[in-house]
Protein backbone atom coordinates (compact mmCIF):
# COMPACT_ATOMS: atom_id res chain seq x y z
CA UNK A 1 0.00 0.00 0.00
CA UNK A 2 1.09 3.59 -0.88
CA UNK A 3 1.09 5.81 1.73
CA UNK A 4 1.05 9.44 0.04
CA UNK A 5 2.62 12.28 2.20
CA UNK A 6 5.24 10.07 3.53
CA UNK A 7 7.57 12.42 1.85
CA UNK A 8 7.61 15.76 2.93
CA UNK A 9 8.02 19.06 0.87
CA UNK A 10 11.37 21.39 1.56
CA UNK A 11 12.19 24.47 0.85
CA UNK A 12 15.46 25.06 -0.33
CA UNK A 13 16.15 29.16 1.10
CA UNK A 14 19.79 29.57 0.11
CA UNK A 15 21.28 28.05 -3.44
CA UNK A 16 25.47 27.73 -3.59
CA UNK A 17 27.85 26.98 -6.28
CA UNK A 18 30.89 24.47 -6.44
CA UNK A 19 33.18 24.40 -8.84
CA UNK A 20 35.46 21.15 -8.56
CA UNK A 21 34.31 20.63 -4.52
CA UNK A 22 35.18 24.79 -4.31
CA UNK A 23 32.40 27.05 -2.86
CA UNK A 24 31.86 30.17 -5.20
CA UNK A 25 29.54 31.61 -3.50
CA UNK A 26 25.52 32.03 -2.56
CA UNK A 27 23.16 33.03 -4.56
CA UNK A 28 19.32 34.23 -4.74
CA UNK A 29 17.84 32.17 -7.80
CA UNK A 30 18.82 29.21 -9.65
CA UNK A 31 17.04 28.39 -12.95
CA UNK A 32 17.13 25.83 -15.66
CA UNK A 33 17.92 23.00 -13.55
CA UNK A 34 16.61 20.28 -16.00
CA UNK A 35 17.04 17.81 -18.39
CA UNK A 36 15.22 16.57 -21.67
CA UNK A 37 15.13 13.45 -23.97
CA UNK A 38 14.23 14.28 -27.66
CA UNK A 39 11.51 11.92 -29.47
CA UNK A 40 12.84 10.18 -32.17
CA UNK A 41 10.21 9.13 -34.58
CA UNK A 42 11.50 6.03 -37.11
CA UNK A 43 8.42 5.13 -39.64
CA UNK A 44 7.89 1.29 -40.31
CA UNK A 45 5.26 -1.21 -41.20
CA UNK A 46 3.56 -3.67 -39.51
CA UNK A 47 4.35 -7.61 -40.30
CA UNK A 48 0.96 -7.14 -42.05
CA UNK A 49 2.33 -4.02 -44.27
CA UNK A 50 0.74 -1.39 -42.89
CA UNK A 51 2.42 1.28 -42.37
CA UNK A 52 3.63 2.46 -38.40
CA UNK A 53 5.44 5.16 -36.50
CA UNK A 54 7.14 4.61 -33.63
CA UNK A 55 8.51 6.55 -30.96
CA UNK A 56 11.58 6.14 -29.05
CA UNK A 57 13.87 8.39 -26.73
CA UNK A 58 16.01 9.58 -28.33
CA UNK A 59 19.59 12.56 -27.68
CA UNK A 60 19.24 13.99 -24.37
CA UNK A 61 19.55 17.44 -23.76
CA UNK A 62 20.65 19.47 -21.09
CA UNK A 63 19.37 23.42 -20.41
CA UNK A 64 21.57 26.37 -18.91
CA UNK A 65 21.55 27.00 -15.51
CA UNK A 66 21.40 30.58 -14.67
CA UNK A 67 22.48 31.84 -10.93
CA UNK A 68 21.59 35.32 -9.59
CA UNK A 69 22.95 37.39 -6.54
CA UNK A 70 23.39 40.65 -5.17
CA UNK A 71 26.34 42.17 -6.47
CA UNK A 72 29.44 41.53 -4.02
CA UNK A 73 33.29 41.99 -4.05
CA UNK A 74 34.26 38.49 -4.62
CA UNK A 75 35.74 38.23 -8.01
CA UNK A 76 35.34 34.18 -8.27
CA UNK A 77 32.73 34.41 -10.74
CA UNK A 78 34.59 36.81 -13.05
CA UNK A 79 38.07 34.89 -12.79
CA UNK A 80 36.21 31.76 -13.54
CA UNK A 81 34.65 33.27 -16.59
CA UNK A 82 38.00 35.13 -17.62
CA UNK A 83 40.02 31.69 -18.02
CA UNK A 84 37.22 30.39 -20.46
CA UNK A 85 37.63 33.55 -22.69
CA UNK A 86 41.33 33.23 -21.88
CA UNK A 87 41.33 29.91 -23.00
CA UNK A 88 39.89 30.23 -26.38
CA UNK A 89 39.74 26.27 -28.10
CA UNK A 90 41.35 24.77 -25.00
CA UNK A 91 38.83 24.78 -22.60
CA UNK A 92 39.36 23.27 -19.44
CA UNK A 93 35.77 21.76 -18.26
CA UNK A 94 35.14 22.00 -14.64
CA UNK A 95 32.88 20.05 -12.21
CA UNK A 96 30.13 22.21 -10.72
CA UNK A 97 27.05 21.62 -8.05
CA UNK A 98 23.90 23.71 -7.33
CA UNK A 99 23.82 22.88 -3.81
CA UNK A 100 20.46 24.07 -1.65
CA UNK A 101 20.53 24.28 1.76
CA UNK A 102 17.97 25.08 4.73
CA UNK A 103 16.72 28.41 5.51
CA UNK A 104 19.40 27.99 8.65
CA UNK A 105 22.22 26.62 6.49
CA UNK A 106 22.42 23.36 8.76
CA UNK A 107 21.38 21.27 5.81
CA UNK A 108 21.70 19.86 2.59
CA UNK A 109 18.60 20.17 0.91
CA UNK A 110 19.52 18.84 -2.53
CA UNK A 111 22.36 18.79 -4.37
CA UNK A 112 22.53 18.70 -8.41
CA UNK A 113 25.57 18.25 -9.77
CA UNK A 114 27.15 19.96 -13.38
CA UNK A 115 29.55 17.40 -15.87
CA UNK A 116 32.06 18.98 -17.71
CA UNK A 117 30.62 22.99 -16.70
CA UNK A 118 31.88 26.15 -17.89
CA UNK A 119 30.34 29.24 -17.50
CA UNK A 120 28.72 30.82 -20.88
CA UNK A 121 27.67 34.25 -19.96
CA UNK A 122 28.59 36.86 -16.85
CA UNK A 123 26.53 39.92 -16.69
CA UNK A 124 25.44 42.71 -14.42
CA UNK A 125 22.14 44.54 -13.91
CA UNK A 126 21.73 47.66 -15.70
CA UNK A 127 22.70 50.46 -14.12
CA UNK A 128 20.35 53.62 -13.87
CA UNK A 129 20.57 56.38 -11.32
CA UNK A 130 17.08 56.87 -10.89
CA UNK A 131 16.64 52.98 -9.55
CA UNK A 132 16.66 51.76 -5.87
CA UNK A 133 16.80 48.60 -7.13
CA UNK A 134 20.39 46.38 -5.45
CA UNK A 135 22.65 45.85 -8.48
CA UNK A 136 22.06 41.93 -9.05
CA UNK A 137 25.33 39.65 -11.23
CA UNK A 138 24.09 37.11 -13.29
CA UNK A 139 25.73 33.90 -14.10
CA UNK A 140 24.51 31.14 -16.83
CA UNK A 141 27.10 27.62 -17.15
CA UNK A 142 26.32 24.99 -19.59
CA UNK A 143 27.16 21.60 -19.15
CA UNK A 144 26.99 17.93 -20.57
CA UNK A 145 25.19 16.69 -17.98
CA UNK A 146 22.96 17.14 -14.79
CA UNK A 147 22.90 14.54 -12.78
CA UNK A 148 20.39 14.98 -9.58
CA UNK A 149 21.98 13.64 -6.28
Amino acid sequence: MTNFGQDKQVQASYFGLEVDGISLGFFTGCSGISSEVEVATQKGRTPAGAAIEVKQPGRASQSEITLKRGVTSDMALNDWFDSIVDAGTAIEYKSASIVCMSRDMSTEIARFNLEDAYPSKLSMSDLDTSSSEAMVEEMTIRHHNLIWA
